[in-house]
Parts: structure tokens; C-alpha cells; sequence
């Protein structure tokens, strides 16, 4: 049955299957990682912001494709997470753009939308890089401009969309030649492919069509012959311990998960003006992870509460509240610990989908009305990183790192959290510096932000060193972007899967070195990898290196390190801490 336009209730239907596909898909998508490290993480990224999407569309769906579009748009700009995450955020917001003028799209419309899509992505991204999600959007959109000249079939026209987004993803190894030498397609392009499949799912039966496979749909797409395999293939001694096995149930201090909607119009004359700052401050005195979003007739407020009664009293002074859901944390917690199962971003589409949480600490003392000159916002993969981050006097740190990246939203409340007149981001990782930038833009105006595109742990200590507080705003900046310029980064992880990088020929359980984004090393042992690694990072001996050790770091190791260290280098100024970060038992920094 041919279809003529898409409506509304049709995009949201789309939206739903498209979420759901990828949601299935997600450990696939990771899988396809670039190096065979454990935390490939773009099927995590792209699932979590889609589903904080997919969360602001059903609450406020409509018959209207502009309203469903600009509403998906702003949750997923709020939600996305890593650079797949906010490509894809800004390929809907493109979309949205275009869309919002009309209540549903014929043929040419819906491949005028995507190509809008297109334009928005790649002005969003500073250095476009081909052989990516961008260039499988762009091959099918120019695809889907040329094919609306022709069919009225919006049916047709998605199928045809499909196929070539399919083509284009399997020549992304032709355009970026780290993905044909590991033999992966690129994993953001995967992404999205499901997604697509989804709205073609939905277009052609009335719902999502998947037949329910999940993690058995890990079929390889891969060019060459990489041997994919899962954690539990890799050898045990590898494999981190559960994040929910290291905390204790009564260790969860605010057990309340609320989250809900104060409506303003229906809260009479008798509602109090909102103060948000006011409000912040009273949730924060028996609550954390708080976040809250107002415009005009809706206010939007999540918060880990001691007191849930003290809180919805709260709110009715300001409207009546609505879509009230409160989870009990420790109940939860001991319903894991019991089924032996670890925390996993991955609802159901199509059950009660919880907001995103911010990872953002509430501040135990309120900002100051008068504002200092510069704030500071830093993300960290450890405990004893962000330690180090705070004795260096930064205001905000988020957890984050590879294996969860903080969202926009994220970002925003670090922001609005802090009274300064000019802020500083840190992402400390170059997967999460365009959620930083997207922060950015959406508080334009309203906040003086400059984010320093530090994309490792040891750059942003390096910038947070260079920082002088009397120094101006440019004097600043220049400081630090030539601090993170003098440092070399290298990381020691081990190798989740069979591969070939250059010259090397990697095998599962190894030990790799990297430096520079670049596989340098790999060894049977980890004292061997960690020792090939800083060979070749240091180069006149004399130069200051910093350890961080890992959770799973064994002192012995580290003790033996530092002797070969001093035995080989003996110039070099070493110096020791523990990062507490997971999965990379060591981040080294070389500096001269």
C-alpha cells in the first residue's frame, strides 16, 4: 500500500520503531569499535539519546509532524552523549527545522527534511570526516532529494533510502582506511542504518517488525576476518568487576528516584512565582542528581530525595504536578544484586522510558549572588581523578569518560550550577567534546562559555595547572590550549577481540598500548606493554611523566614499572597517583 504523507502520529510511530531497532542493536554498534578495547561505546551513546528523545515525544506527541519533530529535537539536543550522539541530535534538528512549519510532509518534503538534516550535522561538526554517520546521512538524503522528483510514495521513497544508506555504510571502509584495515564498517553509520530500518518497519507494518533477536544480532559485518568476541570470552582476569557489586545498598543516601511535571497553568492564581535558583537550593537540602528544566508553562524536575513528601509539597506551591514516578533506589539496587545483573541503559521503547539523570553533584553550599570571574567544569573517569581535578579547584567534575559520556544536558546544569562570569569546560575526551560545544550554543547569550578541547585525562590536569585566576580570559585560553599541546597521552588497556592494526597482529587478552589515538603496543604481559608504550612516548629522557593507576592496577606491577622507569631514565621526574578510572589500568603523561 503506497502512503502520500506522513503525519504526526506517523513520525512518532516511525521514531519508536527506529529506537527500538537501535536499542536492540546497541552492543552490535559497539562492537565496532575502531580498536578492540572494552569500551567501545557508540551503540551506548546513540541508544541513550535516542531514548531521552523518544521519552519527550510520547509525553507530548501530536497529529502535527512540526510539533513531533521540534519536540524529538529539543529532547535529543538535551540528551545526546558522545560525538555519534550529537551528530545524531543535530541530523533531527536539521529535520525539525525544516519540519516545523508543517502539519505532515508529502514525498518531497519528508527528503527535503532529511537533506536539511544533512546541512545542519555538518555545520555542527568543526572537521567533518567522510566514512562516518555523516556520510551515510548525506548519501541518503542526496538519494532521497533525487528519487522525490519521481515517486510520491513515501513508502517507496524510505525503502530506496534504506538500500542506499546500507550502500553508503558499506563503503565507509573505502573512505576511511583505519576501518578497512580492522575490517569494521563505521559504528555511528550502523547506528543509524537501524534507526532507518525502524521507520521503514514502521511505514510498511503498522509497528516495529524486529523479531525480538537483541544481542543475538551480533551478525558481522565486518570486511575482514576479525574474530568478535564478548567479555566473558576474553580472558577472566581481564574483565572488571560489576559497577552494582562495589556499592553497598545502604551506601545509597538520597533512595528516592523522583521524577515529574509541575504544570503552571492549572496552578490557579494562588501559584507562587517560580524562583528556579530558589527552588535548586530547597530540593538540594535532602536531595542530589537534581535537575530542572522550566519554560514558561512547564517545568520539568528530576531529584534523588530523602523526603519525597517534603518535595511534591515543594512543587505545589508553583502548579499541579503531573507524570509523577518515584523508584526506590536500595529496592532496586537489591533486586540487581540478587539476579547477579548489572545496571544496563537499555528500556524498552515502548514502556515507561525514565528521563535521563544528570550526573551533576548538587553544590553542598548555594552560588554566591556575586559572581567570580571564572568557574570551572571538568569531566574524570575515577574517584582519585576527580580528586585531583578538585584539589585543582574545579567546581563541577562529571562522571564520564569512554564508557559513559556525560550528555548536553548534562553539561547545562553543570553550567547553571555554577555563579561565575566566565566558564571553562574540560571534556577530557575527544568523544565528548561536541556534547561540551553543543552546551555551548544552546546557553549562547546567556552564559560566556569557552570549552578547551582537551581530549585526555592528563591534558585537562595539564590545563587546569596552566590556569592563573588573574590572568584574562584570552590569556587564559592560550595558557591552557599550549599546556595540552606539550603533553603526549598514552593509555594501557587489553584487546576484547582478534584483530590486525598496521603491523601488529593483536590477539584477544593482550595487553595494548596507546598513544596519539594509535595502537603502539601489545604484549602477553601488562609490565611489557606498559613498558613498550612509554619507549616510545618518551624521547630525551629527562621529561616529567605521571602515572595514574587503574582499578584493576596490581602494585606489584606498578612498583616494578617505576623501577624500570628509574633504572632506564634516570633524568626523567616521575610521579604517581592513583586514578581509580576503570578498564585502562594506566593513563601515562609525558610532558617536557
Amino acid at each position: 500500500m503506497s502512503k502520500r504523507s506522513i503525519n504526526g502520529i506517523d513520525f512518532t510511530a516511525m521514531v519508536l520503531a527506529g529506537a527500538n531497532k537501535l536499542q536492540q542493536h546497541a552492543e552490535h554498534v559497539n562492537s565496532l569499535n575502531v580498536f578492540p578495547v572494552p569500551d567501545g561505546d557508540t551503540g551506548t551513546n546513540m541508544n541513550l539519546t535516542m531514548t531521552t528523545g523518544v521519552g519527550e515525544l510520547r509525553k507530548n506527541h501530536s497529529a502535527s509532524i512540526g510539533q513531533c519533530s521540534g519536540v524529538l529535537s529539543k529532547g535529543l539536543l538535551m540528551g545526546a552523549r558522545g560525538n555519534s550522539g550529537v551528530i545524531l541530535s543535530q541530523l533531527f534538528r536539521g529535520f525539525g527545522r525544516y519540519a516545523a512549519a508543517y502539519e505532515e510532509l508529502n514525498s518531497q518534503q519528508f527528503a527535503a527534511a532529511l537533506q536539511s538534516g544533512v546541512d545542519t550535522a555538518y555545520k555542527a561538526v568543526v572537521k567533518p570526516v567522510e566514512g562516518t554517520i555523516l556520510t551515510v546521512a548525506k548519501e541518503a538524503a542526496r538519494h532521497a532529494v533525487f528519487l522525490a522528483r519521481r515517486t510520491t510514495d513515501i513508502n517507496e521513497l524510505m525503502t530506496e533510502v534504506l538500500a542506499k544508506a546500507k550502500e553508503a555504510l558499506a563503503g565507509t571502509p573505502d573512505l576511511l582506511p583505519v576501518l578497512k584495515q580492522v575490517g569494521v564498517v563505521d559504528s555511528g553509520g550502523q547506528g543509524l542504518v537501524y534507526i532507518y530500518e525502524g521507520f521503514l518497519d514502521s511505514l510498511l507494518n503498522g509497528q516495529f517488525a524486529d523479531s525480538g533477536q537483541g544481542q543475538a544480532a551480533r551478525e558481522p559485518v565486518h570486511a575482514g576476518q576479525a574474530v568478535m568476541l564478548t567479555k566473558s570470552e576474553v580472558k577472566s582476569a581481564y574483565v572488571p568487576a560489576s559497577a552494582q557489586s562495589q556499592l553497598s545498598t545502604e551506601d545509597i543516601e538520597f533512595l528516592y528516584d523522583m521524577e515529574f511535571f509541575i504544570n503552571r497553568k492549572l496552578g490557579g492564581p494562588q501559584a507562587e512565582a517560580f524562583d528556579e535558583d530558589q527552588f535548586r537550593k530547597a530540593l538540594s537540602l535532602n536531595g542530589d542528581s537534581i535537575i530542572v528544566i522550566s519554560d514558561d508553562d512547564t517545568i520539568k524536575v528530576h531529584v534523588h530525595s530523602k523526603a519525597p513528601g517534603e518535595v511534591l509539597n515543594l512543587a505545589l506551591l508553583y502548579g499541579e504536578i503531573t507524570q509523577i514516578h518515584i523508584l526506590n533506589m536500595r529496592e532496586q539496587h537489591r533486586d540487581l544484586l540478587i539476579a547477579g545483573i548489572d545496571i544496563a541503559p537499555s528500556p524498552e521503547v515502548f514502556a515507561d522510558i525514565p528521563e535521563e539523570k544528570s550526573s551533576v553533584e548538587a553544590p553542598a553550599v548555594p552560588p554566591a549572588d556575586d559572581l567570580a570571574p571564572y568557574g570551572f567544569i571538568a569531566v574524570s573517569s575515577g574517584d582519585g581523578i576527580t580528586e585531583i581535578f578538585k584539589s585543582l579547584g574545579i567546581d563541577v567534575v562529571l562522571a564520564g569518560g569512554q564508557t559513559m559520556n556525560p550528555s548536553t544536558e548534562d553539561f547545562v546544569n553543570a553550567v547553571t550550577s555554577i555563579s561565575a562570569k566566565h566558564i571553562y569546560i574540560l571534556p577530557n575526551n575527544s568523544n565528548i567534546v561536541l556534547a561540551a560545544e553543543q552546551s555551548k550554543e544552546l546557553l549562547e547569550g546567556e552564559r560566556e562559555i569557552t570549552v578547551i578541547a582537551s581530549k585526555s585525562i592528563p591534558q585537562g590536569i595539564a590545563a587546569a595547572f596552566a590556569f592563573q585566576e588573574e590572568e584574562s580570559v584570552d590569556s587564559n585560553t592560550e595558557r591552557m590550549l599550549e599546556a595540552i599541546n606539550r603533553v603526549k597521552s598514552g593509555q594501557v588497556t587489553y584487546a576484547v577481540r582478534d584483530t590486525k592494526y598496521e603491523e601488529m597482529d593483536i590477539k584477544a587478552g593482550q595487553y595494548i598500548g596507546i598513544s596519539n589515538s594509535k595502537i603502539v603496543a601489545a604484549a602477553e604481559d601488562l609490565l611489557s606493554a606498559s613498558q613498550a608504550l612509554l619507549s616510545k612516548m618518551l624521547k630525551s629522557g629527562d621529561e616529567i611523566i605521571t602515572i595514574l593507576t587503574g582499578q584493576e592496577a596490581d602494585l606489584r606491577d606498578t612498583e616494578a614499572l617505576e623501577g624500570w622507569l628509574g633504572a632506564n631514565y634516570p633524568d626523567a621526574e616521575i610521579e604517581i597517583h592513583e586514578g581509580g578510572q576503570p578498564l585502562y589500568y594506566y593513563l601515562f603523561s609525558v610532558e617536557a
